[in-house]
């Protein structure tokens, strides 16, 4: 498993290279990435969500994916406390709580789980995703807007939810996509992790290398985010003895902890962008945490299984 987290961390900064190169060659703007991130945002992630839910629902399943969602449910509230406490001592920036908090499991996990476990594992790397998909939608977009009124119904009716919903009435039925639908869908969603990677990329071909670690607070955001998480993860599905659960319990919470060490979200990026903060420092610590994970991954799950 360690030899294929190195493999796919290798081949997201060659993705990364390729929107630095683009822009350094002079064939594109810095500033064009927006349009990417709106692509991404609105159109692949929920292609990528629905793709996920399209697996058999059977009593194993539902046991495991209970275990997955009650999983992700509670690291995400320990995220919120972390964030506000963070917040108050730290007088950490939108982009800096952002970056703690959201984890780039949505270009990283499923092409692991998809590796090392096999695609009918993948639903269950789904449910952190719908979790951290209900979060970021409500308090990550609210990091960045500081509009403190929630409207349900942007929420609710956001591009990436509906595909959520999709998503659920095709597992629970057993409707499957046509063919040719199903295959574009899929598609479509493949393009997550080099979309993403580029848009990182771009964004730092647009700013002096210097930059890239001028910020006084980015260790400490790689460390929060790419060992604190992860070490409090891992503590709390030990102590728990959730694995104990369900059959193959082991197997789901692996695919959980996987999914909170992943590094920064590129979706801060993304949202960095289209809300007019720091989108440079947002690809400085996407940078950064990448290139520790190659650590920090293989480590973490050599952990989990002592």
């Amino acid at each position: 498993m360690s030899i294929l987290l190195i493999q796919k961390i290798a081949e997201l900064f060659l993705m990364m290279f390729l929107g630095f190169a683009i822009v350094r060659a002079g064939v594109l703007r810095s500033g064009d990435s927006v349009v990417l991130s709106k692509i991404c945002l609105y159109l692949i992630i929920p292609c990528v969500i629905i793709g996920a839910f399209q697996v058999d629902f059977e009593k194993k399943v539902q046991a495991g994916l209970l275990l997955a969602f009650g999983a992700a449910l509670v690291f995400h509230v320990f995220l919120m406390i972390l964030c506000r406490v963070l917040r108050k001592t730290f007088r950490m920036t939108d982009v800096e709580l952002g970056s703690v908090v959201y984890s780039n499991a949505g270009n990283l996990i499923i092409p692991i789980v998809t590796g090392v476990l096999g695609p009918e594992w993948v639903v269950y790397s789904s449910a952190f995703l719908v979790v951290q998909l209900v979060f970021i939608w409500t308090h990550g977009k609210l990091l960045f807007t500081g509009n403190e009124k929630i409207q349900p119904a942007k929420i609710l009716l956001n591009p990436s939810m509906i595909a959520v919903y999709i998503g659920f009435f095709l597992m629970f039925s057993g409707v499957r996509l046509p063919g040719i639908l199903d295959g574009g869908v899929s598609s479509v969603g493949d393009m997550v992790g080099p979309v993403s990677m580029m848009i990182t990329g771009m964004l730092v071909a647009g700013m002096p290398f210097r930059r890239l670690f001028a910020h006084k607070k980015i260790w400490l955001v790689v460390f929060l985010r790419m060992i604190f998480c992860p070490a409090v993860a891992l503590l709390l599905i030990r102590l728990s003895h959730a694995a104990d659960l369900v059959p193959n319990g082991e197997q789901v919470l692996l695919i959980t902890l996987l999914a909170t060490m992943t590094p920064a979200a590129s979706t801060i990026t993304q949202f960095a962008q289209l809300f007019h903060s720091d989108a440079e420092y947002a690809g400085s610590i996407n940078i950064l945490t990448t290139l520790v994970c190659i650590v920090t991954m293989p480590l973490f799950v050599a952990l989990y299984y002592l």
